[in-house]
């Protein structure tokens, strides 16, 4: 299903200020040469990224996610001086293409990347997390969250990408294991009396979560 107009969305990519060069640059190599291009943050996400973690001053960000490297590269730019991005790829080949990207930034000694299973990463970082970026497979979202929440501060972010999952949460009932995943997840945060929330209609749904 399309959710947003692409007209609307065209408009919204031209009024939107363009990434950085290696922004840039990752997204062109990332869509001439993954098959899974489409799982790359837009342009215009992620400059919503980069200004909300510029906004936020983070000292420390975690992504579960990192594909080729594109979304830490934006949320990097808001890292306060001394600052550090941990960010979490399952598969092998992207983690070494986002750390090939990452090389050639300027946050590349503050962009720290484990590769493995999230699940088992998570516990092992001995940290207090300024803002939260989830962008993985969906059907651990829940998981995701329940183990990254008492590690975020008061007052910190968790931004869980994709809620929308093409629609088809809005379906009644809700069909496959993703898409359940994601509106189980939806409910679960909606009925979390620890956190304020707010559903955004950016791209395939974004959905910013404020810990109280």
């Amino acid at each position: 299903m399309e959710l947003i107009n692409s007209f609307v969305q065209a408009y919204a990519d031209r009024i939107t200020s363009p990434g950085d060069a290696l922004q840039q640059q990752v997204t062109k190599l990332t869509e001439a040469s993954h098959s899974h291009a489409h799982m790359m943050s837009s342009q215009h996400q992620g400059k919503f990224l980069e200004l909300f973690s510029i906004l936020l001053k983070p000292h420390k960000i975690l992504e579960i996610g990192t594909f080729t490297g594109y979304s830490a590269l934006c949320l990097a730019k808001g890292l306060q001086p001394g600052g550090q991005l941990h960010t979490i790829e399952l598969r092998e080949e992207d983690a070494a293409t986002a750390r090939a990207n990452f090389n050639l930034s300027n946050y590349h000694e503050q962009i720290i990347l484990h590769t493995g299973n999230a699940l088992t990463v998570i516990p092992q970082l001995n940290e207090t997390w300024d803002l939260v970026f989830i962008d993985a497979d969906k059907t651990g979202y829940l998981d995701y969250y329940q183990m990254v929440l008492p590690q975020v501060r008061k007052g910190g972010v968790i931004l869980a990408d994709n809620v929308l999952f093409h629609g088809q949460v809005l379906e009644e009932p809700v069909k496959g294991k993703s898409a359940k995943a994601i509106s189980d997840f939806n409910e679960y945060v909606k009925n979390d009396d620890s956190v304020e929330q707010v559903l955004l209609t950016i791209r395939d749904g974004l959905l910013i979560i404020v810990k109280k």
